[in-house]
């Protein structure tokens, strides 16, 4: 008897719907054809485990399977369940009539439970696309591919209880998410908070001006000054996630199998930290199974990494090309998987090796040459996607104690998101662009005209700080930045001024 299940393949963030033909004949072998890996070759021994298990017989025929389209790597575990299912129903064990408009996803265990999956949002936005109906998928998975509107999911915790379910027998549980709840909970979530910071307002007011163009953003200051802390409180003045956003993030996280347990929704932004030993690959994705790095898991959040010129010069390197397309493309001989990488970058250094150069109380024991050596550890193409360079300067005791409450988190956030308001109606008609920091130097000189002391006042920094010339599209998109914060229509010398003050190591003094 011939029939056929639905399972999905996930190829980056997209899934492919998988048909899995299977024929029982006479004979006595066993057959699984269509580009499975080894994992997969692996599933005859995982199902009939459970079949023994849970009292299911074994067809004592000639079983081939075939899983169509037959050019794509079918990959991991997940195909246990579907594969088990199309072998009873062709044996006659299950009723078959739904299995054409049911996706059918889950790992195997030896007596018959299910394991949870990954990327299975992917495979449920496909399904939707395609008119399928329904899923079923293991308990740990089914509230995350419940977001998707218009397919009805099915939470089951074993084979058994699959087979009950599609024999009529027992019905499974029904899933179902109120994203409006979800999406609720995520305005409520602040994070860490900036009033838990004393002190450094200059910096505060900075990383403000970050979040609110979504520039990238380096900090510079000795160990203690607060660096880490500072920006560990970044994602909680970022505009709340959108639900296209939201669903986007989940799908990265869901397809790299990091979502939470039970986690069915990401509605925060990420915060992403690697250790300056990542490999280029653990940064970028890829491997010869490819998954998403850091800098995809960072997608719509921020990107931190503490003690820059520690990361292999390498391994930041290629973070150019995604901080400039907002994409990474990951190429193989017979295929090439797109992940996004929209994501704001904050990075943290020290100012010299010993770490207390333009420190108020400490001397620094390195010379001019030494600390230039050190910072030209970061290449003028990747300082130059960087906006904000910010120095942080160490809070005394006296004025730590004697601080009040500073402001927290949400007043902050308040302003941010306004100001993203202002440049999303600015840029309306822009495809693509949605905050400043996305502005081509095209559109920075057809979008901000200075006045003329705020011109000559750029004309002056330039010179006399001696400023690169990569820093005045820089300079052009922070000012306005900082205009939209103050709700300025125009950009004007104040504004300028602010933004030059935020290019510490462009400056020709800086290092000796």
């Amino acid at each position: 008897m011939l029939v056929n299940t639905l399972a999905s393949a996930v190829f980056g963030i997209s899934a492919t719907t998988v048909r899995i033909e299977v024929n029982i004949s006479q004979g006595i072998a066993y057959h699984l054809v269509g580009l499975p890996d080894v994992v997969v070759k692996e599933s005859q021994q995982r199902i009939a485990s459970a079949f023994e298990s849970l009292s299911l017989k074994w067809p004592g025929k000639k079983v081939v399977i075939n899983m169509a389209p037959a050019d794509i790597r079918k990959e991991g575990a997940a195909y246990d369940l579907p594969l088990a299912i199309g072998i009873l129903a062709a044996n006659e064990q299950v009723e078959a009539s739904d299995l054409n408009e049911t996706v059918v996803m889950g790992e195997l265990s030896l007596n018959g439970s299910l394991r949870p999956v990954m990327g299975v949002l992917s495979m449920a936005i496909q399904a939707r696309k395609e008119g399928i109906r329904n899923m079923i998928l293991p308990e740990a998975n089914a509230g995350e591919a419940a977001v998707v509107q218009g397919v009805a999911v099915y939470s089951a915790g074993s084979l058994g209880e699959v087979v009950r379910h599609l024999n009529g027998e027992q019905q499974l549980k029904k899933i179902e998410q109120d994203l409006n709840r979800e999406l609720t909970h995520s305005k409520q979530w602040m994070g860490l908070d900036f009033a838990d910071v004393k002190g450094q307002e200059s910096v505060k007011r900075s990383l403000e001006v970050a979040a609110a163009g979504g520039h990238n953003a380096l900090l510079v200051g000795p160990p203690g000054a607060g660096k880490t802390m500072l920006a560990k409180r970044i994602p909680g003045i970022l505009p709340v996630l959108s639900l296209s956003e939201s669903l986007e993030t989940t799908k990265v996280h869901s397809v790299a199998g990091k979502l939470g347990k039970r986690q069915s929704l990401v509605i925060q932004r990420p915060f992403r930290a690697p250790h300056h030993s990542i490999s280029d690959v653990a940064l970028v994705g890829g491997g010869s199974y490819p998954r998403p790095g850091e800098i995809s898991l960072a997608h719509n959040g921020v990107l931190f990494l503490d003690e820059l010129p520690e990361f292999k010069r390498g391994v930041l390197e290629v973070m150019r090309q995604p901080l400039e397309e907002r994409t990474i493309t990951i190429s193989r001989a017979k295929f090439s998987i797109d992940y996004p990488s929209n994501f704001m970058l904050v990075a943290s250094m020290n100012p010299c090796p010993c770490g207390f150069y333009n420190h108020p109380e400490k001397a620094c024991t390195c010379t001019g040459p030494i600390v230039k050596k050190y910072l030209n550890r970061i290449s003028g193409p990747l300082l130059d996607r960087i906006d904000l360079h910010v120095e942080v300067v160490p809070v005394g005791f006296d004025k730590m104690a004697s601080v009040p409450d500073a402001e927290n988190s949400r007043l902050i956030r308040d302003r941010v998101m306004e100001a993203r308001s202002r440049q999303q109606h600015r840029f309306r008609n822009y495809e693509g662009i949605y905050c400043n920091a996305q502005m081509t130097p095209r559109m920075v000189r057809s979008l901000i005209k200075l006045d003329a002391p705020g011109m000559k006042l750029l004309r002056v920094a330039m010179e006399k700080l001696g400023l690169s010339a990569r820093a005045y599209d820089r300079i052009l998109k922070v000012s306005r930045t900082i205009a939209d914060i103050g709700r300025s229509h125009s950009v004007v010398a104040g504004h300028v001024a602010e933004a030059v003050k935020y290019r510490t190591l462009d400056r020709e003094m800086w290092g000796g």
